[in-house]
């Protein structure tokens, strides 16, 4: 007897997963009397359905739809071929099921089970999601095709289920973007901390977290004010960037009293405001009712499900809310980027300093009837007076004014290593070039030969022997001017007069 009771309970379990992998199929035509031969392929392969001999079933389906192309059971047909991969289940046959109601969605877009195959397809990435910390593209896939079947669908009876797991599919996505928050505010990554936590609460208010989030978005404004009290710099400059982050932290502090009362982080918010001297909001009787609904509809799983959803590949959605509509449309994320230029226009917005450029003010206007559009290319007309010939005229005879930009010489003593040209003197004669540095005057050299004189005589001697060579060079030569050149010597001449 004791050798029976393992194989009793071994049946027992074989039967009720038997009966676990035996999908309910119904046969929407089984009322319908008729001896119509697509109406008994249509039978027989619910039949064969509904003892999961599902490549019986698509046989008889796909005999049915090449057969009798004008049936009036071809879009059940069809369905119902797409209903027997997703009964098979497996990733392949899952693969193949979504294939086949996006071909019904096409073909058949006005029907009512068009509907239902748009929520199957849903389903199908709602049984593969996985967990928040894996890959995520199975749940972000099933959040686009459930906003999908409640946009196209308004007044479908499905509306309120895909709703519902709309929720737990974003309750999923928001867990696994707050973890990825966190861990930018605990690396002190405080601009991609805000721009995560940011969208989190923005895109996905019914989070069960949200309190949360909320508290390490004001965290991180903290951090930030931190950071700028530490590092040097322009102490006005500092201060906007202070008075610009305690701004947003008092936002996120406010929103946590105003929209989610009654969730924990309600009293650290309330004490983070007083600190940071803010004033402290109080929340409305339609918030907290909407907050009390929200935390009532959530499920407290028991310790045994929380020890057996650790072994499971699909994720725990318990902490999903059962009220509220699911966002539908997805704001405009923040980005890390945005983060640091507003932290930028809010540092330089106080004004500019005195060493900022001048920016030149363009005259504007649309032109004329007559006139051309403007160019970049066009060159800049010159002024209408200054073309003016009354104008001319007038500049010619007005007399000229004193720049007050004009750059003078300083009038102060002369210097005596000043160069200056050669000025003529009164008679109008050039003033005899400088003597060389290396010239060998005649007068020097006789001075020498005869044992030397007094200076007074050799300078007298020089000047009239200077004077008597410039008068000799004007007579020889009187279109030329003097110069520091040495002129040729026509001694030539003398020798052999013409």
């Amino acid at each position: 007897m004791s050798r029976r009771i393992p194989v009793i309970l071994l049946l027992c379990v074989l039967a009720v997963t038997v009966a676990c992998t035996n999908k309910k199929v119904s046969n929407p035509i089984a009322n319908v009397d008729s001896k119509q031969p697509d109406k008994v392929l249509f039978d027989r392969a619910m039949d064969a359905m509904k003892h999961n001999r599902f490549d019986v079933a698509r046989l008889s389906l796909q005999t049915l739809i090449n057969t009798y192309p004008d049936s009036e059971y071809i879009a059940r047909a069809k369905l119902a071929v797409a209903d027997s991969w997703y009964a098979e289940g497996g990733s392949a046959s899952l693969a193949q099921a979504e294939i086949e109601y996006k071909d019904f969605e096409t073909f058949f877009p006005n029907m009512p089970e068009a509907a239902e195959a748009q929520l199957k397809l849903a389903n199908i990435h709602y049984q593969q999601m996985e967990k928040s910390d894996r890959d995520p593209t199975h749940a972000m896939r099933a959040e686009e095709e459930y906003r999908q079947l409640i946009m196209q669908y308004p007044d479908s009876k499905l509306v309120p289920e895909a709703k519902q797991r709309l929720r737990e599919v974003q309750e999923v996505i928001a867990e696994r973007e707050f973890s990825v928050g966190r861990f930018y505010y605990l690396r002190q990554s405080y601009p991609a901390a805000i721009a995560r936590l940011e969208s989190l609460v923005d895109k996905y208010p019914l989070y069960s977290k949200a309190d949360e989030a909320l508290y390490l978005l004001g965290q991180s404004y903290e951090g930030e004010i931190a950071l700028v009290r530490a590092r040097p710099g322009n102490e006005a400059a500092k201060s906007r960037m202070i008075a610009d982050f305690t701004k947003g932290a008092a936002e996120a502090y406010d929103r946590i009293l105003t929209r989610y009362p009654l969730m924990d982080r309600a009293d650290d918010a309330k004490a983070r405001l007083l600190a940071l001297h803010q004033t402290v909001p109080r929340p409305t009787k339609a918030a907290v009712a909407q907050n009390k609904a929200e935390e009532d509809s959530r499920r407290d799983p028991s310790t045994f499900t929380k020890v057996m959803k650790t072994f499971e590949k699909h994720p725990n959605v318990s902490d999903a809310t059962k009220v509220g509509e699911p966002t539908l449309v997805d704001p405009t994320p923040m980005s890390a980027t945005q983060v640091m230029q507003a932290a930028t226009r809010a540092a330089i917005g106080g004004g500019t300093d005195s060493h900022s450029v001048s920016i030149e003010t363009v005259k504007g206007g649309a032109p004329g009837p007559d006139q051309p559009a403007p160019r970049s290319d066009t060159p800049a007309p010159a002024d209408s007076a200054a073309t003016s010939p009354a104008a001319a005229d007038a500049s010619a005879s007005a007399p000229s004014q004193p720049d007050p930009n004009e750059l003078k010489p300083n009038s102060g003593p002369a210097d005596p290593n000043e160069l200056k040209p050669n000025v003529s003197t009164d008679n109008g004669q050039a003033l005899p070039p400088p003597q060389q540095v290396n010239e060998i005057q005649s007068g020097a050299a006789s001075a020498a030969t005869n044992g030397g004189t007094n200076p007074a005589t050799a300078a007298d001697s020089k000047s009239t022997g200077a004077s008597a060579s410039s008068s000799t060079d004007q007579a020889d030569d009187s279109d030329t001017t003097a110069s520091s050149k040495h002129k040729k010597k026509k001694g030539i001449h003398k020798i052999l007069p013409l």
